[in-house]
């Protein structure tokens, strides 16, 4: 079913925007941000009812939500949403798959981790054949909510996301269009880490926010006191 449903959205995206990138990626990130806030709600579900309380887990996720959000502010400030048609597919798409994960979430979260899985894979290839054709956005400036985002502002929440990378080891380039669209590519390489961490049998256990410090047992050595320093001591006192 998720093979299927990923399927859909591709073939659609792909026929209705072969040959428009910006509202492709438009559509493409208004649907791909609604399944982490299906994961939020879901979570603060469990939570509410005393079920299951998983902090890690909510920050992560909503730190990936606010990574696809900058991805889409990028596309709106290219000009992506500027049809009226552009926009009422992609919130109608994004409508439908919000309960679709919502209810595949409550039954079994390894399918709807899989089901996030297949569509960053399908983001990342998408990006990553969009710049092998496209060189010529090294000549563009890049936005100034990407610069903002992924340079001059708060990265807490951009190294957030990244559940594989050390936090402050990743700061990208953002010279240009082109760099713009590396990062998108590179940040939808990490989401997919991500979700394959989240399908683990023991992640409930293991998985963790990038921020959250390891606590290791303490040991407490004691010092060697030589005979020498022993009768220092003696004949001080």
């Amino acid at each position: 079913m998720t093979k299927f449903l990923v399927s859909v959205l591709v073939f659609t995206i792909d026929m209705l925007y072969r040959d428009r990138p910006y509202q492709r990626f438009y559509v493409l990130e208004t649907v791909a941000r609604v399944p982490y806030f299906s994961f939020l709600s879901v979570l603060h579900l469990y939570e509410t009812l005393g079920w299951w309380r998983k902090a890690d887990w909510l920050k992560v996720h909503f730190a990936e939500s606010w990574n696809e959000l900058h991805h889409l502010l990028i596309m709106e400030a290219l000009g992506g949403n500027n049809s009226w048609s552009d926009r009422f597919l992609a919130q109608s798409a994004a409508l439908v798959y919000y309960w679709v994960v919502v209810v595949l979430y409550l039954i079994t979260p390894r399918t709807a981790y899989n089901f996030m899985q297949m569509v960053e894979e399908h983001a990342h290839h998408t990006y990553a054949t969009f710049l092998v054709e496209h060189e010529a956005e090294k000549a563009q400036p890049a936005p100034p909510v990407a610069i903002s985002y992924y340079r001059d502002g708060d990265l807490y929440m951009f190294d957030e996301f990244q559940t594989g990378t050390v936090p402050e080891s990743r700061r990208p380039a953002v010279d240009n269009l082109y760099d713009v669209f590396v990062n998108i590519r590179d940040d939808e390489g990490e989401h997919v880490k991500t979700m394959v961490a989240c399908q683990q049998p023991d992640a409930q256990n293991t998985f963790k926010s990038p921020h959250t410090p390891v606590i290791q047992e303490a040991k407490v050595v004691l010092p060697s006191i030589k005979d020498k320093d022993v009768e220092l001591v003696t004949a001080g006192h």
